[in-house]
C-alpha cells in the first residue's frame, strides 16, 4: 500500500472517529440530529454554510471548468458572494420564525407558513430529488479524488463504497454534530492545501500567474474571455441570478440556519464569507496551468485537471494529503445532504401520512432512512456520466423554484395563498424536468433569436412560469366564491 493512500485512509479514520465522538454526552433526539439542539455559535455556522462551497467541486469542478471553459467559470467566484450578502437579510427572520415555531426542516417553514401539510410533501420532494443529484456530484467527486491520489491502486467504485459507507454510519449516530465536527478538520484542511495549489503551481511551471495567463492567452486566444455565443455574458447573468436564488434554498443550507444560536451568527459571517469565497481563486489557477501541462482532457475528464498535475508534480506523501483533503470536500456535504434529505422524508412526508407517529419514531426512521438515499445516490454514482459542474446546476435549477414562494412568505401578511405556492413550485420543477430530460435549451427553442437572449440559462424560463403561475393561481383561489358552516356565500379561498 503506497503512502498516499496510507494518509487518505488515517484522514478518513479521523472523520469518522470526530463524527461518531461528537454525538457523546448529548440526548440525540430529532431537534439535536437535525438542528444541534439550535445551539451553534458563528464558528460551527461558518463551517457549516461557508463549507458548502468547498466540496468535490471546489477541488474538481472548479477547476475542471476553468481547465475546460475559462472564464465563464468566474461565475462561481460572483454567485457565491452575491449569495452571502443576502444572506444578511435573508437569513435572520428565517431563523426567527424557526425558532419560535420550533422547526427542523425546510419543508417545516412552507408547512408553517402557509398552512399545507400537501405543500410540505411538494417541498420535501423537490428538495430530495435535488439532493440526489448533488450526492452523486460529492460520491463522484470522492471515487475520483480516492483513485487518482492512490496511483489507481483503489478503483473509484471502490472508494465511493469505503467512502459512503463512512458516512452513511457517523450520520445516523451523530446527525449534525458530526458533520460540524469534521468540517472544523477539513475547512482547515482546504485552507492550506487549496493556497499552496494555486501558489505552488504557477509559479513552478510558468515564473508567477501572471505569466501563466500569458501563456494560457498565448496558446488559446480568447479563452480567458467570454463568447460571443453560448457561454456569454448573457449566460453569465442568468446563472448567476438563479444560484444565488437557489443558494439558500438548498434543504441541507437552509436547516442548517436552524441550528444557529441567535440571528447575529448570520450577520457576524456576512462580514468574513465573501472574503473566504476568494480561495476559489486559487482553485482556477490550479486549472489554468494545467491546461498546457496536462493537454488533452476532454469532456468530463476535465474534471481531472488538479489531480493530474498534481501527480505529475509533488512526491506521493504529498499526494497524499491532497487526496485526503478531496475526500473530507466530500464527506461533509454528503454527511448534510444524507442528513437533510432523510429528515424531510421522515417529517414531512411519512408524519403526514402517519400523522400518529411521534417524535421518537421519526427520529428513527430518518436515521434508517440514511441509508436508503446512500444506496439510491450511489447507485447513480456508478452510473452516471456527467460533468460535477453539470449536476450541479441541475440541482440548483431545482431548488430556485422554491425561491419564490418563499421570499413573498417572509412578511406577516402572505402576498401569495398556499394553492398559488403549491401551483409555482409545480410549474417551475416541471420546466426544469422537462428541458433537463429533453436538454432542450432557449438556443434550441428560439434559434433566430440574438445571443442574448438564447444564451439565457433555461431554468429562468422556469423561474418566470413559477412566478406568472403562482400570482394567478393565488388570484383566482382568493376570488372563488366558497360557502361558510352557515351555507352563507363569502368571498376567500376555498379549504381543501
Amino acid at each position: 500500500m503506497n503512502i498516499a493512500l496510507l494518509i487518505i485512509f488515517a484522514f478518513l479514520l479521523l472523520s469518522f472517529y470526530s463524527g461518531i465522538r461528537a454525538q457523546r454526552g448529548k440526548d440525540m433526539n430529532m431537534e439535536q440530529w437535525t438542528v444541534g439542539g439550535r445551539g451553534f455559535g458563528s464558528i460551527f455556522i461558518f463551517l457549516l454554510v461557508a463549507g458548502e462551497i468547498y466540496t468535490t467541486f471546489t477541488f474538481l469542478g472548479g477547476s475542471g471548468w476553468a481547465y475546460s471553459k475559462g472564464a465563464p467559470a468566474y461565475y462561481v467566484l460572483s454567485y457565491i458572494s452575491l449569495a452571502y450578502v443576502i444572506s444578511y437579510w435573508l437569513l435572520p427572520p428565517i431563523w426567527r420564525y424557526a425558532k419560535e415555531n420550533k422547526l427542523v426542516s425546510q419543508s417545516d417553514f412552507f408547512v408553517s407558513k402557509f398552512k399545507s401539510p400537501v405543500l410540505g410533501i411538494l417541498v420535501a420532494a423537490v428538495g430530495v430529488i435535488a439532493i440526489i443529484p448533488y450526492l452523486v456530484l460529492q460520491f463522484k467527486g470522492l471515487g475520483i479524488i480516492v483513485s487518482e491520489a492512490s496511483y489507481g491502486s483503489i478503483s473509484p467504485a471502490a472508494a465511493v463504497w469505503i467512502g459512503v459507507i463512512a458516512v452513511t454510519i457517523y450520520v445516523m449516530i451523530s446527525g449534525i454534530h458530526g458533520s460540524a465536527w469534521t468540517a472544523a478538520i477539513k475547512d482547515i484542511m482546504i485552507f492550506f492545501v487549496v493556497v499552496f495549489l494555486g501558489l505552488y503551481l504557477p509559479f513552478h511551471y510558468y515564473g508567477g500567474i501572471q505569466p501563466m495567463f500569458e501563456a494560457v492567452q498565448a496558446a488559446n486566444p480568447g479563452f480567458l474571455t467570454f463568447p460571443e455565443e453560448g457561454l456569454s455574458i448573457s449566460w453569465y447573468i442568468s446563472t448567476v441570478l438563479i444560484t444565488v436564488f437557489g443558494f439558500y434554498m438548498w434543504p441541507h443550507t437552509f436547516g442548517s440556519v436552524f441550528s444557529a444560536k441567535n440571528e447575529n451568527v448570520f450577520r457576524k459571517n456576512t462580514v468574513m464569507l465573501p472574503l473566504y469565497t476568494l480561495m476559489l481563486l486559487f482553485v482556477f489557477f490550479v486549472g489554468f496551468t494545467a491546461i498546457l501541462q496536462v493537454p488533452g482532457l476532454k469532456g468530463a475528464d476535465g474534471d481531472l485537471s488538479l489531480l493530474r498535475l498534481s501527480l505529475m508534480t509533488f512526491d506521493p506523501w504529498i499526494v497524499g494529503i491532497i487526496g485526503a483533503a478531496g475526500l473530507l470536500t466530500a464527506l461533509v456535504p454528503g454527511s448534510m445532504l444524507l442528513m437533510t434529505g432523510a429528515t424531510l422524508l421522515a417529517k414531512n412526508v411519512y408524519k403526514v401520512m402517519a400523522p400518529q407517529a411521534n417524535e421518537a419514531q421519526i427520529a428513527r426512521i430518518a436515521k434508517w432512512l440514511v441509508p436508503v438515499i446512500s444506496l439510491i445516490s450511489l447507485y447513480f454514482t456508478l452510473s452516471g456520466g456527467d460533468t460535477l459542474v453539470t449536476l450541479l446546476l441541475m440541482g440548483y435549477s431545482l431548488v430556485t423554484q422554491l425561491f419564490p414562494a418563499l421570499l413573498f412568505s417572509l412578511k406577516k401578511e402572505l402576498w401569495v395563498n398556499k394553492y398559488g405556492a403549491f401551483a409555482g413550485i409545480l410549474s417551475g420543477v416541471s420546466v426544469v424536468t422537462y428541458v433537463t430530460i429533453s436538454k432542450i435549451t432557449i438556443a434550441t427553442m428560439l434559434p433566430n433569436w440574438p445571443p442574448v437572449i438564447k444564451d439565457l440559462n433555461i431554468g429562468v424560463v422556469a423561474l418566470i412560469v413559477n412566478v406568472v403561475v403562482m400570482f394567478s393561481v393565488t388570484v383566482v383561489t382568493r376570488s372563488i366564491p366558497i360557502l361558510n358552516p352557515h351555507g352563507a356565500k363569502t368571498e376567500g379561498t376555498p379549504t381543501l
